[in-house]
């Protein structure tokens, strides 16, 4: 079938083809993540090793950031999200009868392997059929997904193990994972991928050929994707830091995720309607800034406003990395590109937890934060710089 031409397309059209779906998947995600350490720790993991098991679902997402590009174009953008739909939900279902930490480890690797499959091909979908036009308003409500799914995911688990008990968040998983694969195969969808097999052109070849534009607005997208770990790190530590209590914290930083929540689709607008340096620029300015201004955050009056304002900052951008990588991904060789670009920004998210742990030690908290605004600061120097050179942007 032809690709849909602009006048023709909807955004509502991908509502069963990708938007269900990845709710139903991200749901799944954020109600497993809090359950990991404490399902760890009930099968005789001590603290450390807690953590390690947790970071396995990372670990399990750069793993498959590069072999998924040949998955999706062996398979397809559809058939690949049904079977990282099932291969997830059968994971969890060995982590629901693990006995020992190296089964459940397992099970959280497979699950992050899952998701990078799943992720890299309903973004190489959107980046084939949506029209350039209405590019961004289309990503910017993926991302809206992401933040509806951590929204409801951590509600339903908590329901669930007041209920039945924490093993029971893993059935749960492997429910809204199966209906994701279900929504999948119900929906009726002829559109084929026109994208060369991952065999003429390596991904790794792919990255080489483009590393201009990976090392120059890719890498603006992976310190965007470092600023938004480091903001969703270092928020509770500055507020344990400031002597704030915990449910102090934890509404603070639940108010401020509503002004984050309630702007993504406008992000999408100002990006198609003027471009997409208009969101960002002020995105990586503003959270450049805002982590510069963390040491002034003394009172829980300042803690909130600071809050408030790295979620204005992070909304204005939602959707934005989608948005460039579809943007910048040559049509010959799409799903490798896409691949690349995703590995930078996962290592740059797994790498940023540790690096901010070694500023704090070395040269405290409110310094460690500084360090990553100064980082984002040159983002948008780079953003500025060179997104025009590679993205020819047309009004909707």
């Amino acid at each position: 079938m032809p690709k849909t031409k602009p006048t023709e397309f909807k955004v509502s059209q991908l509502f069963g083809s990708v938007f269900v779906p990845s709710i139903l998947f991200s749901t799944g995600e954020y109600a497993l993540i809090p359950m990991i350490p404490a399902s760890a720790q009930r099968l005789g993991a001590d603290l450390p090793t807690a953590g390690i098991i947790a970071g396995l679902l990372m670990i399990g997402t750069l793993l498959a950031d590069l072999p998924a590009a040949r998955f999706v174009d062996a398979v397809g953008e559809r058939r690949a999200m049904m079977w990282a739909s099932l291969a997830a939900m059968f994971g969890i279902f060995g982590a629901l009868l693990a006995g020992n930490v190296f089964v459940l480890g397992f099970a959280v690797l497979l699950v992050g392997a899952s998701g990078a499959v799943f992720a890299l091909a309903r973004f190489a979908y959107m980046a084939e059929h949506v029209p350039l036009s209405h590019r961004a308003r289309a990503l910017s409500l993926l991302g809206g997904t992401f933040r509806a799914g951590a929204f409801i995911g951590p509600l339903l688990s908590a329901a669930v193990i007041a209920i039945w008990g924490i093993s029971t968040v893993f059935a749960l998983c492997m429910l809204v994972w199966l209906a994701a694969g279900a929504s999948l195969w119900l929906t009726k969808d002829d559109r084929v991928s026109t994208t060369e097999s991952a065999s003429v052109s390596h991904a790794l070849q792919i990255m080489k050929r483009e590393r201009k534009k990976l090392l120059t607005v890719g890498l603006g997208a992976t310190i965007l994707g470092m600023l938004r770990t480091t903001r969703q790190i270092g928020l509770p530590l500055w507020a344990l830091f400031i002597h704030m209590s915990p449910e102090k914290t934890a509404l603070a930083i639940g108010i401020a995720g509503i002004v984050d929540f309630a702007l993504f689709y406008t992000s999408g607008q100002i990006m198609d309607k003027y471009g997409r340096r208009a969101s960002a620029v002020p995105t990586l300015i503003g959270l450049g800034i805002t982590h510069l201004l963390v040491f002034g955050a003394s009172t829980e009056t300042l803690f909130f406003a600071l809050a408030l304002a790295m979620s204005l900052a992070n909304g204005l951008g939602s959707g934005l990395i989608l948005t460039l990588g579809a943007d910048l991904a040559p049509t010959d060789s799409r799903n490798e590109f896409l691949a690349g670009f995703r590995l930078m920004v996962d290592a740059g998210v797994a790498a940023a937890p540790p690096i901010l742990a070694g500023l704090t030690a070395s040269i405290g908290l409110a310094a460690g934060m500084a360090t990553f605004g100064v980082a984002g600061v040159a983002a948008a120097v780079l953003f500025y710089r060179y997104i025009p050179v590679f993205i020819k942007h047309e009004k909707a």
